[in-house]
């Protein structure tokens, strides 16, 4: 869910600073790239030694370095972050925040930040209590910030109560929660298929075909990003997801049949991009066949045809996507395969536009759904193909 995000944290001047390392290394493995702001009391707390090693970022304390003149654009890193969060925060930043002052850099990246910014409260009882505390946060919540309320402990003064910073993991827990709940297909379980099928002729040769999985990745890895459920299906590729989800192997038709009958019962979504072999040897020798005769003819047998077996097991709350391939009379054959397998979008591609087709990191596809309304799209990369592809599927969804 943090994959690539790129997330600011902003420490503050609070003994709780010493939690911020644990939280930078919790945010960096779940794959978010961190940068941390320490605040000129904060470094008194913990080193920006320790924070950079941890983020794998230089720590940024300062407007400028002094001995440089380099100078930190507290505009590009509001910019360049996803997410703002301010752990700890202290009455003192809270105050500025509240207030609009400007006199450090985490401030100053606050007023320039564009994404949604978190704050969690660290502070004594009585600070956390007081009215001008708690007038500023309700400030803060009224423009839209969102504070991880502190919970109740054992304080640095001394006291028990209430003021003492949320534990990392639960910030990490609140900030997936907030991404999650904005989330389209978040609850929904999907299933993607991807790749070639390989037919085996002998235990060294095979039928197969150019497909990468390059589309079927890009749309299970988009999917995933949209909340869903995803199990991936895949023929033999050397290409990799980016995001968390459930992935099967698999290298012939009738194991890549296997393995969707059973995925398939509880998706509401399933996408079938894979390039499955039409064709399978009749027999497959248990030994390498020699090269001991001019010809060689090659016995073959239809396979099943899985996205037709899925269109038939199909309830009338499942979304079912096939692809179509063609060379010739495109529209004509795409239209058909939608109404003859009973899918709810098909997706054409064809051999003869320029930028589409196998291994290519480009697509152009046209949609139709079930009425036959076409929707043609441009020449993209496959990833942007395949948010076009998810966009149309939202519709129905």
């Amino acid at each position: 869910m943090l994959k690539d995000k790129n997330i600011i944290l902003g420490v503050c001047g609070s003994i709780a600073a010493y939690k911020s390392a644990v939280l930078v290394r919790l945010l960096v493995k779940a794959g978010a790239n961190v940068k941390v702001i320490l605040t000129t009391d904060a470094a008194n707390f913990i080193t920006p030694l320790t924070l950079a090693t941890l983020s794998k970022h230089p720590v940024y304390t300062q407007y400028f370095e002094e001995e440089t003149g380099v100078w930190s654009n507290h505009v590009e890193l509001g910019l360049w972050a996803d997410y703002l969060i301010i752990a700890p925060a202290s009455a003192n930043t809270l105050a500025k925040m509240a207030s609009g002052l400007c006199d450090n850099l985490l401030t100053a990246v606050y007023l320039s930040a564009k994404c949604p910014v978190l704050f969690a409260p660290a502070m004594d009882l009585d600070m956390w209590k007081h009215d001008s505390t708690q007038q500023n946060i309700e400030k803060l919540i009224s423009y839209g910030n969102l504070l991880i309320s502190p919970g109740n402990g054992e304080l640095a003064s001394g006291l028990f109560g209430e003021g003492r910073m949320a534990e990392p993991e639960q910030i990490v827990k609140f900030l997936i929660d907030f991404i999650r709940k904005d989330l389209p297909l978040l609850g929904k379980k999907a299933l993607v298929t991807a790749g070639p099928t390989y037919e085996a002729i002998d235990p060294v040769r095979f039928i197969g075909n150019h497909s990468s999985g390059k589309m079927g990745f890009a749309i299970a890895d988009e999917l995933a990003r949209r909340g869903a459920d995803v199990v991936l299906i895949t023929g033999p590729t050397h290409e990799k997801s980016t995001q968390s989800l459930r992935r099967i192997d698999v290298v012939s038709a009738a194991q890549m049949l296997d393995a969707c009958k059973q995925a398939f019962t509880d998706a509401a979504i399933t996408v079938m991009s894979a390039a499955v072999a039409d064709y399978t040897p009749v027999t497959t020798a248990e030994q390498k066949i020699k090269k001991t005769t001019d010809e060689f003819n090659l016995e073959l047998k239809k396979t099943t045809d899985i996205l037709a077996t899925l269109g038939q097991l199909k309830t009338g709350d499942q979304i079912l996507v096939g692809f179509a391939l063609e060379t010739e009379n495109e529209e004509a054959h795409a239209k058909a395969k939608l109404t003859r397998k009973n899918l709810d979008l098909i997706v054409l591609n064809s051999l003869n536009d320029k930028g589409a087709g196998f291994k290519m990191n480009t697509n152009k596809i046209t949609i139709f759904n079930k009425s036959l309304e076409k929707t043609v799209f441009d020449t993209k990369s496959k990833d942007e193909v395949a948010k076009d592809i998810c966009n149309e599927i939202l519709k129905l969804v």
